[in-house]
């Protein structure tokens, strides 16, 4: 049972925690196009994620995501992966991944307790996914996929970004893709954090627009399909596999809001679409065997976990790139 009950009376279970703000892609909705990395001394150390992560199980969370960035350019991934499969009361650990790195570290990261896979994947279009990704290869990413799949991953999900007029023509591609290979594939509406102006905000496409795409092929019933996360999931009557919204625009989820991040400079963010944060860091180095005063700061924290993020006003913008918050 979780310690952590927010003022609004919210259980919080589930911790994204950040392992690294490096990535080997540059997506244009994650990063500005000449991003600046942290300085080695200003990320946490394995041992330091390994033992906020202990804190967060101690305090009640049952399921963490490894994100980045991209967490497999950080080389002691799997062993972070190791001791934290190791955590009592952990029962779902899982990463987010660009999947350009699967076909060397997949069967790794299974073998060392990993138990679900989010691929990010925004287009079948090999020229533009290296436009959307600024480097990216269309053909690792599938393979890293494939990879997946032959490693012996069953709950792999792709997540994709749709924006206007860039690959919204794909939707129906992109879904017959996952019905191929058996995967669940959840639709993201663009996150407003970084610099935003007119042009990123008229590439914005609602999950309703997404579903009225899909639905004029494939008809879709409301699943009861729960992840602890803030996808609202549908089924097709001639496939398995689940379809996915996650809508913070048009479609708040904040009433159910279960999870906080930790960012790999070890910032205790509470919302995405708010400043508040308590930093963790100063704390795990200053006093890096006191468990509990870890504990009493989190607690700390979780109280000024404000009701909703307001993406809705255009006047609100977060100067925080996705890489730096984690996924």
């Amino acid at each position: 049972m979780s310690l952590m009950v927010d003022s609004f009376g919210r259980k919080v279970e589930y911790l994204r925690l950040s392992v690294t703000d490096r990535c080997d892609f540059s997506c244009v909705y994650c990063m500005t196009e000449d991003p600046c990395f942290l300085p080695k001394d200003h990320v946490l150390h394995l041992e330091e994620l390994a033992w906020i992560a202990q804190a967060f199980t101690e305090l009640g969370v049952t399921k963490i995501r490894l994100t980045g960035g991209e967490p497999l350019v950080r080389t002691d991934c799997d062993q972070l992966v190791s001791l934290l499969g190791k955590l009592p009361g952990l029962t779902d650990l899982s990463m987010t991944t660009n999947g350009s790195r699967l076909t060397k570290f997949a069967k790794p990261m299974f073998a060392a307790g990993l138990k679900r896979l989010n691929i990010s994947l925004d287009t079948l279009n090999p020229i533009l996914f290296t436009q959307l990704t600024r480097n990216g290869k269309l053909d690792r990413v599938i393979d890293g996929i494939d990879a997946a799949i032959a490693a012996g991953f069953e709950r792999i999900k792709i997540n994709a970004v749709i924006l206007k007029q860039q690959n919204d023509n794909e939707v129906i591609d992109l879904v017959d893709f996952c019905r191929g290979r058996r995967l669940d594939i959840a639709f993201i509406e663009e996150m407003p954090l970084g610099e935003i102006d007119e042009r990123k905000r008229a590439r914005h496409c609602s999950s309703d627009e997404v579903k009225a795409i899909i639905e004029s092929r494939y008809p879709l019933q409301l699943s009861n399909k729960r992840t602890g996360g803030p996808a609202r999931y549908y089924t097709m009557a001639d496939s398995p596999i689940h379809i996915g919204f996650i809508s913070p625009h048009s479609h708040n989820f904040c009433h159910e809001c279960n999870r906080v991040r930790v960012t790999v400079e070890g910032q205790l963010l509470l919302c995405l679409g708010n400043e508040h944060a308590v930093d963790l860091k100063s704390i795990v180095r200053e006093f890096p065997a006191d468990i509990e005063r870890l504990k009493a700061a989190i607690l700390a924290g979780i109280n000024l976990k404000p009701k909703q993020h307001d993406f809705g006003n255009n006047q609100v913008q977060i100067l925080r790139f996705m890489n730096a918050t984690g996924g």
